[in-house]
C-alpha cells in the first residue's frame, strides 16, 4: 500500500471472533483504530474447558468467549455477530471487504477464521509446504496489510493462548505501521483507575 493511513483514520477488519480475532480487535480498538469485526460464531471455544491458559484457573469456553466479546464491546469494537465474509480482495491502497449484507473498506485484515484458510487462498497469499498461511512473527502475509493468526498458521498448535498471542502480534504490528514507530501497549495501575474507575479488578 503506497499511501499509510495515519492514527486518524485507518481502519481494521477483523474476520473471525475466536480468540485470536478478538485479541486483534482489543488491541487495535483499544489504541483508537476503526475497527470491525465479523463473527458467525463457529470458534472451537465452545467445545473447550480451559485450564491451560496462563492466569484463568478454570473457565468454560463459552463463558470465555462471552467475556471476551463484552471486553472489546467496551472499547468500541463493531461487532458484526452471524455476519459472514464471502470474499476479500485488494481494492486500491486497501481491501474491500464483502459479507452477505454488503461491501466494507478496509486499510488492514485481520484473518482469524480458524483452519479455513479460503479467504487466505483467495488473496493469493503465501503458503507452506505444510499447507498453513505463511507468516513471520509478526504475523503479516505476504500481502503487505493482511494479517493471518491461530489455527491458519499453525499445522497443529490449536490453543486459545496462542491464538491470543497471535492476535495480539497482529494489533500491535498494525499500530507500528500506523504510527510509523514500534507500538507498545503497556499499561499501569492509573490508566486502569482511569479507564474503569471503581470497577477496576484488584
Amino acid at each position: 500500500m503506497s499511501d499509510e493511513p495515519t492514527a486518524d483514520d485507518a481502519t481494521v477488519i477483523v474476520v473471525g471472533g475466536g480468540p485470536a480475532g478478538l485479541s486483534a480487535a482489543l488491541f487495535t480498538a483499544k489504541n483508537g483504530l476503526e475497527t470491525t469485526v465479523f463473527d458467525t460464531d463457529e470458534t472451537w471455544m465452545h467445545k473447550a474447558h480451559l485450564f491451560n491458559y496462563l492466569g484463568i484457573g478454570s473457565v468454560g469456553g463459552s463463558e470465555f468467549m462471552a467475556t471476551a466479546r463484552q471486553q472489546v464491546d467496551d472499547f468500541g469494537v463493531d461487532r458484526r455477530q452471524g455476519e459472514e465474509v464471502t470474499a476479500v480482495s485488494e481494492a486500491g491502497d486497501g481491501f474491500a471487504v464483502e459479507t452477505e449484507d454488503g461491501e466494507y473498506e478496509a486499510d488492514f485484515v485481520v484473518l482469524a477464521t480458524g483452519a479455513n484458510r479460503e479467504l487466505a487462498e483467495d488473496l493469493g497469499v503465501a503458503f507452506t509446504e505444510e499447507g498453513v498461511v505463511d507468516v513471520g512473527v509478526d504475523t503479516e502475509t505476504s500481502v503487505e496489510g493482511v494479517y493471518a493468526t491461530g489455527a491458519m498458521v499453525r499445522p497443529e498448535e490449536w490453543q486459545a493462548a496462542i491464538s491470543v498471542g497471535d492476535g495480539a502480534a497482529a494489533g500491535l504490528n498494525i499500530l507500528t505501521t500506523v504510527r510509523g514507530e514500534h507500538y507498545h501497549d503497556f499499561d499501569v495501575p492509573a490508566d486502569a483507575e482511569r479507564v474503569f474507575g471503581d470497577l477496576v479488578a484488584e
